[in-house]
């Protein structure tokens, strides 16, 4: 997957570079003029997620570490044109992440550790402001709410964390915000954002045992992250 993500960025750059040097001259010809009036239009994005958990105690007690990795995100887009500067978007991806919880209270060093892998499904349905285009640039700003099924949740498992299950909800709600650049080249519409997710509900399903040192003194459980896509029109 990493040999095809690299091809495909590869590709790009050298599709784009001597046109990108075309976009920074002192009368930079406009390319794909009436790209954005277009009712509905497509594309496609690869990228990078980092994701994190917040957690809130219902006593106090040391905080549960929480160490993120750089994830991988690719997926869809359909851009549905509402008006001159608006947009509605609709990003169906499929968003890999690994999260490690070290449990500073929990003696033993295999107990203490749990790594909680996810993939998600992810689908937001985001509103795109855009700003008046300049020559082959357009910033935005986007923001809007997502919905995420958890394919590698444990939800269904009878088995705990005393038997090594980290268990979540497969389901979780979301508002996502964020900002970007639209550049306009010869053949295709390039746009790099990055984009926070943060959940509304906890995700976190308890032990069995009340007590449990992984769940007992937890209130809840909330994702967030944060995501680096590069768009492709």
């Amino acid at each position: 997957m990493k040999k095809i993500v690299c091809f495909i960025f590869l590709f790009a750059f050298l599709n784009g570079h001597s046109q990108f040097k075309g976009m920074f001259a002192k009368d930079p010809i406009t390319n794909l003029e009436n790209f954005d009036k277009q009712r509905v239009h497509w594309g496609y994005f690869l990228g990078f997620n980092f994701y994190d958990f917040k957690f809130d105690y219902t006593e106090e007690t040391t905080d549960i570490i929480v160490e993120g990795t750089t994830g991988f995100n690719v997926g869809l887009v359909g851009n549905l044109r509402l008006h001159e500067y608006i947009d509605l978007r609709f990003e169906p991806g499929l968003y890999y992440t690994q999260r490690n919880l070290k449990y500073p209270l929990i003696e033993n060093e295999f107990d203490a550790l749990r790594e909680v892998k996810s993939t998600y499904i992810h689908f937001p349905l985001l509103v795109k402001f855009s700003s008046k285009r300049i020559g082959n640039f357009r910033p935005y700003i986007v923001g809007g709410l997502s919905t995420s099924l958890n394919l590698s949740s444990n939800a269904k498992a009878q088995d705990d964390n005393f038997n090594n299950r980290f268990r979540v909800n497969q389901w979780t709600t979301n508002y996502e915000m964020g900002f970007g650049i639209d550049l306009y080249f010869e053949y295709f519409k390039f746009s790099p954002s990055i984009r926070g997710v943060f959940s509304f509900n906890d995700e976190l399903i308890r032990d069995n045992d009340p007590n449990s040192p992984w769940t007992g003194t937890v209130e809840s459980m909330k994702t967030r992250g944060v995501f680096i896509n590069f768009t492709f029109h």
